[in-house]
């Protein structure tokens, strides 16, 4: 076991001490070892410093679940540039927002299965900032020869507070924009090292890394592999399929990230109850969505495994779970603490909720972010005593462990995905034949939530269909997973005295309908 808060010092130390263990592998049987992670990072760095990639350059980068994404970021490490991670089906409203704001100097893309033209398409997105990043398609960078010489590796952090700040990870929020959190290296390793105890990790681990490598627990993934020395199993898009191909093929032994992922294991077991699909399993692992209540005893019966699930935020990663071996009782709630975090509940006075009773969930711990890009945001994020406000309403127990509850703030969480409903509002409100419109999450046994708009139209003679609303968002360069999946046309929406819409009375309304 390895332990640090320098990406580029645990690549190092991790090659020299397994060099040939295996670091990760792909749908298609390629692989990557720790050694390789090393010397694959280093003349992808060389490359990037002859392109004038250096300490403190802001690189953006689009990039699918894939083996050199994990190059990229280690390369990007070893040089001390500061990454913007963003998901490769972000639309161009956030593509946009997300490299202004960050005032990112270069961005970094590769063709996927859903956008064969990267380059084309960032520069349409693109063309209206007023200081352009220079664009590299990251195909065209791996296995250029380089001679460069690079400087020497920053020296890593002597104490983890004083590491500083080399990451953006953008999140969903209430407001229509998307806000940039800021984390060092030493944060995302906090956020690796707290996972270890409850998941009693080992170098014969085989985890699976199947959702989107850019969202804040890929990287924090990588952390963890080359802290333990296990191997993660990469998969580009969640094709149940492909996916459980590859995790049988490779041995998994803990299997995520969420619901709609455990969900389709359970599926596909039932399908074949013949052969066991996950001989070498350990449990189902993850979160970011709530849990349908029957869905432990499903695995326990389907899969002979527990669910071990947690909670977290972009903000503060993976700052609650459950553990490997918990009763029954304490596996069904969203876990507690882990290593060095602090969570309290907090009511709509201020004052702390006591044990049992609902309040606003606030955390602290070392994996806590270090601010938004748009400071502005901050004070609204973190209580004097320096608790990031999480906006989610939760139940904490005498033993500490959590219940969520709800949230305080106006997000819908579709497969972990956060939606802001202003923002879906925000566009189809332009829509010409939309007067008023509401959009609502709506309970949902796959997605953990579904989309909705309810609208008001201006002649209801003439309807508003679901392709219509698809066709008017992608328009307007929204990411196909904030789309609605469901829409309702109403005469009225339902308002309070000071003219709030009471969207619980739409979802009481619309949520048994299926999507």
């Amino acid at each position: 076991m390895l332990d640090g808060n320098d990406l580029w010092d645990l690549v190092e130390r991790r090659a020299s001490c397994t060099p040939a263990a295996l670091l990760a592998t792909d749908e298609h049987g390629a692989t990557l070892s720790f050694g390789e992670l090393r010397d694959r990072s280093l003349a992808l760095a060389r490359v990037l410093w002859e392109r004038k990639i250096q300490a403190e350059t802001r690189v953006a980068w689009l990039m699918p679940t894939r083996i050199d994404a994990l190059v990229l970021t280690a390369a990007l490490s070893r040089l001390g540039a500061v990454q913007v991670p963003l998901l490769p089906t972000v639309g161009a409203r956030e593509l946009t927002f997300a490299v202004r704001e960050s005032k990112s100097d270069v961005l970094i893309v590769s063709p996927t299965t859903r956008q064969s033209d990267p380059r084309a398409f960032a520069a349409s997105a693109l063309g209206d900032i007023q200081s352009q990043p220079k664009v590299l398609v990251l195909e065209a960078l791996l296995g250029g020869g380089s001679a460069a010489a690079l400087p020497p590796a920053a020296p890593p952090s002597v104490r983890p507070e004083d590491a500083p700040w080399r990451w953006v990870f953008y999140t969903s929020g209430t407001t229509t924009d998307p806000k940039g959190a800021k984390h060092s290296d030493a944060t995302l390793a906090a956020s690796a090292r707290g996972i270890g105890p409850p998941h009693r990790f080992s170098p014969d681990d085989r985890v699976s890394l199947v959702f989107p490598y850019p969202h804040i627990g890929g990287p924090s993934l990588l952390f963890s592999a080359l802290m333990v020395g296990y191997a993660l199993i990469l998969t580009e898009t969640f094709d149940a399929e492909v996916v459980i191909k590859a995790l049988h093929a490779n041995g998994v032994t803990l299997a995520g990230p969420g619901p709609a992922f455990w969900q389709a294991f359970i599926a596909a077991q039932r399908q074949e109850p013949d052969r066991v699909l996950f001989p070498k399993l350990r449990a189902l692992i993850g979160g970011g969505a709530a849990k349908p209540a029957n869905l432990q005893r499903e695995a326990r019966e389907v899969l002979g495994v527990d669910i071990v699930s947690g909670y977290g935020l972009t903000e503060c990663p993976a700052l609650a779970y459950n553990h490997l071996g918990d009763p029954d009782d304490v596996l069904a709630t969203d876990g507690r603490a882990v290593l060095g975090v602090e969570m309290k509940t907090v009511r709509p006075d201020g004052r702390s909720a006591p044990v049992g009773v609902e309040g606003e969930i606030c955390v602290k711990g070392p994996m806590q972010f270090l601010g938004y890009l748009d400071s502005r945001l901050d004070a609204e994020a973190i209580d004097e005593e320096g608790f990031v406000r999480t906006g989610d309403l939760g139940v904490l127990d005498a033993a500490g462990q959590l219940r969520v509850t709800g949230r305080r703030k106006d997000v819908i969480i579709r497969k972990g995905e956060n939606i802001s409903a202003k923002e879906v509002e925000d566009l189809l409100v332009e829509h010409p034949k939309v007067r008023e419109v509401a959009v609502i999450g709506l309970p949902d046994p796959e997605r953990g939530e579904r989309c909705c708009a309810v609208v008001v139209l201006v002649d209801p003679s003439d309807p508003l269909t679901l392709g219509d609303v698809g066709r008017h968002c992608l328009s307007a360069g929204l990411m196909k997973i904030k789309i609605p999946e469901q829409v309702e046309c109403v005469a009225a929406l339902p308002h309070n005295s000071t003219g709030k819409v009471q969207k619980a009375l739409l979802r009481a309304e619309f949520g048994q309908k299926a999507g």
